[in-house]
């Protein structure tokens, strides 16, 4: 397995979290090497100009976290956030549209956001929130993530009831072509539970814990 930062997104979405918590983060994503960090739309500009000497990914979030707004407002946020230096954007999903089993305009919104996104060659995620989902309308979405361009599925946006679910990853992995990637969030807090989502198939690790985890790792490794 690589390195376990390299699958770290390492997180803030806090509603209550200010500039210095930014730069701790910013900070924290300089000395540990993390794939990415993902930021609220309104921190995007400032956190990717502190990391612009780095390798470091700004991911941010777009219709969050209830992902019930217009397509028309979900690609507003995602022109904003590409003008701001997005390199990757975690679009919620229409659940309610999902609900009411609105296949065809689910599948258009999906298309309509990969195109705006692929079109500045940056990375589109797709956040199921598999807290609310059934298996049969997490078969439909995974099928449908192959078909419109959606990039990665990821789980959860840490608001819901539940985060991920070791079991629920499994079936994402068998349900998903491979070129589709998966992102594991929402209660993941140390380094045994980051390794056991990866070999149940996650590409990446959405964690406010990327610090612990990656110390954890250390220590296991010099044990």
């Amino acid at each position: 397995m690589e390195k376990i930062q390299q699958y770290l997104e390492h997180t803030l979405l806090s509603p209550t979290a200010a500039y210095e918590d930014y730069d701790r983060l910013v900070a924290e994503a300089k000395t540990y090497h993390f794939f990415g960090v993902c930021v609220p739309p309104y921190w995007v500009k400032k956190v990717k100009r502190d990391l612009r000497d780095t390798a470091v990914q700004v991911v941010t979030v777009i219709g969050f976290p209830l992902g019930y707004q217009r397509t028309e407002t979900k690609l507003d946020e995602v022109k904003y956030a590409l003008r701001d230096g997005a390199d990757e954007l975690d679009v919620v999903l229409n659940l309610s549209a999902v609900k009411s089993r609105a296949w065809d305009w689910v599948k258009i919104e999906l298309a309509r956001l990969a195109e705006s996104i692929h079109q500045a060659e940056k990375i589109f995620k797709l956040i199921l929130e598999t807290a609310y989902l059934d298996d049969d309308e997490l078969h439909k979405l995974c099928s449908m993530c192959a078909a419109c361009g959606v990039d990665y599925a990821k789980t959860s946006t840490g608001f819901a009831p539940k985060g991920a679910e070791i079991e629920t990853v499994r079936k994402m992995r068998q349900w998903l072509p491979a070129h589709v990637g998966i992102k594991a969030s929402g209660g993941i807090r140390n380094f045994a539970q980051a390794q056991a989502f990866i070999e149940a198939g996650a590409d990446r690790i959405g964690t406010s814990s990327g610090v612990r985890i990656v110390e954890e790792s250390l220590r296991q490794s010099n044990s």
